[in-house]
């Protein structure tokens, strides 16, 4: 991409909507997907008071899910915490964590929203247009959108909809545990997402690729 450091650092609040309304015309919806022989998590941290973002990236063997590369990377934090421009404030940590890796993931799973955003561009879409890997925003939380009542078994969702447009899905990822919100990233159809996110889910309401990119990130244990 020409001049990608335009996308990435940037300070200003005005600067990052007009990146993200640009940026979001290069969004590709459909599955533009190879071989899927490794799965990638990613997630950040934060360090001295969030003056430093600790950024991790786990390489997951597909389908087994074992661990077979992680790097991380630590960058002084540039961008202040606003919901719907975290990408803003975690990427640049992140595409340092990703320079390092000798495994090149075939999928990304964000700890965030990809076109469930309110300008459909959180961190698993800008993440993947700038790297070009397809990418699966799985997060935690609603950062924008409406739905209907999730059955309490694993496997089940429900469309998350916005102005009438199916922007995600709302996945119960473990039998009687808080959904999570899987949406488009980059070169992935949402169908196709969920397939991937439950391939890499086990016990937990977490895919694995999060769970370990977040152990990375906030030098937790893994149980």
């Amino acid at each position: 991409m020409e001049n990608k450091n335009k996308f990435v650092y940037t300070q200003s609040l005005d600067e990052a909507k007009i990146i993200q309304q640009e940026l979001r015309n290069q969004v590709i919806t459909t599955d533009k997907l190879q071989n899927v022989n490794y799965v990638a998590g990613v997630d950040v941290g934060f360090q001295d008071n969030y003056k430093m973002t600790k950024a991790a990236v786990a390489i997951l063997k597909f389908p087994s899910l074992e661990l077979v590369e992680s790097q991380t990377a630590l960058v002084p934090t540039t961008f202040p915490y606003i919901p719907g421009f975290l990408s803003f404030r975690e990427i640049p940590a992140l595409l340092k964590a990703i320079e390092k890796l000798t495994i090149i993931p075939d999928i990304i799973l964000c700890d965030g929203q990809g076109i469930a955003h309110p300008r459909r561009l959180g961190i698993a879409s800008h993440l993947g247009v700038l790297i070009d890997i397809p990418t699966i925003g799985v997060a935690k939380s609603l950062l924008t959108g409406k739905h209907e009542e999730i059955p309490l078994e694993k496997g089940s969702w429900k469309p998350l909809i916005d102005q009438e447009e199916i922007i995600g899905a709302v996945l119960r990822s473990r039998t009687n545990v808080k959904p999570i919100y899987v949406s488009i990233g980059h070169k992935i159809s949402l169908p196709t997402a969920l397939d991937y996110v439950m391939a890499c889910l086990t016990k937990y309401r977490l895919p694995e690729t999060t769970r370990w990119a977040d152990k990375l990130a906030s030098d937790k244990s893994l149980n």
